[in-house]
């Protein structure tokens, strides 16, 4: 777990608010050890949720969970929480909704999910984001049990305490106030206005509470069409020094490159014997491997993986490289960077030869790739 910002030291006398920080030095981040959950130790727990009554909700759920995390919050890492989903043939589960944002993908199976009342169709290996307090339902209409990982930024708001859960809710609409927004009365008579030379601002309350909207689509990416696409990535060549990969983007993200707010979501193709240069970036990423099989070494220790293998491979700031044995690698990478990016957080090596940046406030790097 991370350290106080206020560094390593007890509070001496728990009844005053203060700690004494005086010439104290920020102790480094204790990286969490990468994880990994096996296709067989999935499988097992798949066969162990099926055989579950049915719950009232529908949900036959497991959390998959780092041994290094702690309630609340408990994820795979540190703010990313993932879940086994389990729904058998003809089941579907009750209506929810938070003001959590994920990213689901279908592992075996397909089926459809209900968003608001906009169905998407799935198969196996197929991406699709749910937007936040957006009231859904899954659905099984095969005779296949259908498996599907979830990520979700629940484990930050669960650590913050803001995670609102609602069963059973209408379908969301927005709040019907948009004729009220010609009323002076409600308008501030001085608007947003710049206050110094330099750029700093002054914004009144009216503004405040009724920032600009940005439409948050739920957002379809079939597994089929991304793979025409993907495979053409590997006419690169073995001397391409960058990854082979697609994020699945949603444009409202904007210059965060994200699959949600939170999230980005990749698929990556690994040509077979490529072995990607070590780097290192402050958010933490989790991979799927669907195809292939291969290594990862982070902070020095060899990590073995093959198809159906789920991994922590790059904890926040660990130095880590992969590496594709002799077939193609299919992985799903799911990384909290659009996050880090938003809060200006996102220190990024991409060579440990050349410094870190800040992505998304300074200017990135280049791969050897032509036009």
């Amino acid at each position: 777990m991370s350290s106080s910002p206020a560094g390593n030291f007890s509070q001496e006398n728990t009844s005053r608010p203060f700690v004494d920080a005086t010439g104290k030095s920020t102790a480094a981040p204790e990286l969490w050890e990468p994880y990994l959950v096996t296709g067989e130790e999935i499988t097992a727990e798949v066969v162990r949720l099926s055989a579950l009554p049915k719950p009232a909700n529908g949900r036959r759920r497991a959390l998959i969970v780092h041994p290094s995390s702690r309630a609340p919050g408990l994820g795979l890492a540190p703010g990313i929480q993932v879940s086994l989903d389990v729904l058998l043939p003809g089941e579907q589960t009750a209506p929810v909704r938070h003001n959590s944002t994920q990213v689901n993908f279908c592992i075996q199976g397909s089926g459809f999910t209900m968003i608001n009342g906009e169905r998407i169709s799935f198969k196996r290996y197929d991406v699709w984001n749910h937007n936040s307090f957006a009231t859904y339902t899954h659905h099984n209409d095969t005779d296949e049990v259908q498996v599907r990982l979830t990520y979700s930024n629940a484990a930050l708001l669960e650590k913050m305490q803001v995670h609102i859960v609602e069963e059973n809710p209408p379908i969301s609409t927005a709040p019907e106030h948009k004729a009220d927004m010609d009323d002076p009365k409600r308008k501030s008579p001085f608007g947003t206005f710049q206050l110094t030379e330099q750029g700093a601002w002054l914004m009144p309350y009216e503004i405040l509470i009724n920032p600009p909207s940005v439409e948050s689509k739920n957002l379809h990416w079939p597994w089929e069409l991304v793979r025409q696409n993907l495979n053409k990535l590997t006419a690169l060549g073995k001397d391409y020094v960058g990854r082979r990969l697609y994020l699945l983007f949603n444009p409202m993200t904007g210059r965060t490159n994200g699959t949600t707010p939170n999230f980005f979501a990749t698929i990556t193709i690994r040509p077979p014997k490529i072995i990607d240069r070590p780097h290192r970036h402050v958010s933490a990423a989790i991979n799927y491997y669907f195809q292939g099989s291969g290594y990862s070494v982070v902070e020095k220790k060899r990590y073995e993986w093959k198809a159906g293998d789920l991994m922590l491979s790059a904890p926040g700031w660990a130095v880590h490289n992969h590496a594709s044995y002799d077939e193609p690698v299919y992985e799903l990478t799911v990384q909290d960077q659009p996050l880090n990016i938003i809060m200006e957080s996102l220190l990024w090596q991409e060579s440990l030869s050349q410094p870190a940046v800040i992505l998304g406030q300074q200017s990135g790097f280049l791969t050897n790739r032509s036009e």
